[in-house]
C-alpha cells in the first residue's frame, strides 16, 4: 500500500505573521502507522481523515513523529494503543526502549518494507520513514526538506532553521538517491527528478 498523505504540509508569511503545519501521512498496514501529527488544535480534523480511510485512532500501531517540533507531534494524545516514535525517542506509555541507537545511524525496522532512518539536520534527533510501496520508494522526511522549491534554493531549508547544515545537506543527498518520491514536511509529495541523484 502506498503511502497516503492526509494533509499536505504548509509554511507562509500573511499580514508580516507565520503560519505553518506540518504534512501528515498515513501507512496502511499491518501494522498501520501515521507519520507527523500537525498541531495540537488539529486534533477533530485528523480523526475525520481518518474515519474517511475507515481508521480510527485505536487503530494505528506506530506513530512516527520525524522530530519533536510542535507542529509535528501536537495530535499524538490521539493514539493510545501505539508505539510512539518521536525523533530518536521510542515509548509505550513511560516505558521507553534503550537498546536502539538512532546515533550510531541504525535504522529502526517496523518491517519488510517500512523502516525509520535517523536523518538528522534541521534537529540533530531528525527521522525520515521510508516505505517500499508498489510506485517505488518513499521517503517521509518531516523538515529535511520543506518543500519541493528548496531543491534548487538551500535559502529555504536553512531559513526554516538547522542545527547542523553539513548534515542536513548529506542526509538530503542520501535521501534524494535512495527515494523515488519525498513527502517533505511543509509542501505536497513531489517525484525526485533524476538529475538531484548525481551531485557533481
Amino acid at each position: 500500500m502506498d503511502p497516503i498523505v492526509l494533509f499536505d504540509g504548509y509554511s507562509k508569511i500573511e499580514n508580516g505573521n507565520y503560519y505553518a503545519n506540518c504534512s501528515c501521512v498515513l501507512i496502511k498496514g499491518p501494522p498501520n502507522v501515521i507519520v507527523d501529527t500537525m498541531t495540537a488544535w488539529d486534533g477533530d480534523k485528523l480523526v475525520k481523515a481518518l474515519n474517511k480511510e475507515s481508521f480510527a485512532p485505536d487503530d494505528i500501531n506506530y506513530v512516527v513523529c520525524t522530530h519533536g517540533h510542535s507542529d509535528h507531534i501536537g495530535c499524538n494524545y490521539l493514539f493510545q494503543k501505539a508505539i510512539h516514535i518521536v525523533g530518536h525517542s521510542i515509548s509505550y506509555k513511560n516505558k521507553y526502549e534503550i537498546d536502539h541507537d538512532f546515533k550510531s545511524s541504525y535504522e529502526y525496522i517496523i518491517n519488510d518494507r517500512i523502516k525509520v532512518s535517523p536523518t538528522p539536520g534541521h534537529t540533530l534527533q531528525d527521522v525520515s520513514v521510508i516505505v517500499n510501496s508498489s510506485r517505488g520508494v518513499t521517503a517521509i522526511t518531516g523538515d529535511l526538506f520543506e518543500k519541493f522549491e528548496d531543491l534548487t534554493d538551500d535559502n529555504i531549508w536553512k531559513e526554516a532553521g538547522s542545527d547542523s547544515e553539513e548534515l542536513q545537506r548529506i542526509n538530503r543527498q542520501k535521501i534524494l538517491i535512495l527515494s523515488d518520491f519525498i513527502i517533505p514536511g511543509h509542501g505536497p509529495m513531489f517525484k525526485v527528478p533524476q538529475r538531484f541523484k548525481n551531485p557533481g
